[in-house]
């Protein structure tokens, strides 16, 4: 999934039989990710609201509370589109979840210029950290920003645009990416910053959370730029998700509540498993080996950051913030 944007090579998206049934087999693929994401979005919104409620302009909730409001009627458009052939239909179904993803996002944006402008900003002092809970929020804020582009990407892919000569299936692959490795980790790395600064526990995990939020964007500047850097951006974000799960493992220990620290252990396991394997797709995709294929990675590493890693981790941290407060 979130490395399934770095194979753009013609040899393996070309117009032979077998890169059409790689292209093939990864949509089917992706279907899955879809009402996943569909069935989470709940979580995510109340997850949301946790890490970054309370902090915010009157415009930016109304936006939050606007999205909250169609995101049903949006997430099922989202499946609709995805089941339908590539084309004007399938692009106008898709707007309905690029409505909600940009609400979210002008939305984070707008709390967003808040939190830098503001007078206790880093920005405002020099010289001055940001706070940690304040670090919280801002990453909960990029998170929202990451829905824009997940959202315009998987409007051109059912559209059947290519923008930038990108072929099928790296556009929809590059929409799951800022779904998943973008939106749903960033959450789970706001909501790991504020427990762990709660407990004075942050040792590392501001440095990590700066990459978690900074490098999908490097990784798809690297896309477009170079396969140097596309590889480059892939295996430090592999290395930083799978830092960000040391620190929910080790934060999920701390949780009384067993349905919540199961929920985290799980989430932290699944994810070493499937960032190995995005480490070695990116490794793999430089060389020009297929020793992993597009499909094999929507089926293993997909499957493992979306159910295991993203869906459980965001239950996760809503089940012990409900209990805490």
């Amino acid at each position: 999934m979130g490395r399934g944007m770095g194979n753009g090579r013609n040899r393996s998206l070309g117009g032979d039989c077998g890169a059409r049934a790689n292209r093939e087999s990864a949509t089917r693929g992706n279907r899955v990710d879809v009402p996943v994401r569909a069935a989470g979005d709940r979580s995510v919104r109340e997850e949301l609201g946790k890490v970054n409620g309370g902090a915010g302009s009157g415009t930016a909730r109304w936006l939050a509370d606007a999205a909250q409001m169609l995101q049903p009627l949006g997430a099922t458009l989202a499946v609709v589109a995805m089941w339908l052939a590539p084309g004007k239909r399938a692009g106008l179904a898709a707007m309905g979840w690029m409505l909600v993803c940009g609400l979210m996002s002008t939305g984070g944006a707008v709390e967003l210029g808040s939190l830098l402008t503001s007078a206790r900003s880093p920005l405002a002092r020099a010289g001055e950290s940001a706070g940690p809970t304040r670090l919280g929020n801002i990453t909960a804020c990029v998170a929202q920003l990451d829905l824009a582009v997940g959202g315009a990407w998987l409007v051109a892919s059912r559209l059947g645009l290519r923008p930038m000569g990108i072929q099928e299936p790296i556009g929809l692959l590059t929409a799951v990416h800022f779904h998943f490795a973008g939106f749903a980790t960033a959450l789970i790395a706001s909501a790991t910053v504020q427990f762990a600064e709660k407990r004075g526990e942050l040792r590392w995990l501001r440095r990590v959370v700066m990459l978690v939020i900074s490098l999908p964007f490097v990784v798809a500047a690297g896309f477009v730029i170079s396969p140097a850097l596309k590889m480059a951006a892939g295996l430090a974000f592999s290395a930083s998700v799978a830092g960000l799960a040391a620190f929910v493992w080790m934060c999920a220990n701390r949780i009384s509540d067993g349905t919540a620290r199961g929920m985290l252990c799980a989430s932290a396991g699944a994810v070493f498993v499937g960032m190995a394997l995005s480490g070695t797709y990116a490794v793999a995709d430089f060389l020009g080996s297929d020793a992993l294929t597009i499909p094999r990675m929507a089926s293993t590493h997909g499957i493992l950051n979306a159910m295991g890693f993203c869906l459980l981790g965001l239950l996760g941290w809503l089940i012990a913030g409900t209990r805490e407060t």
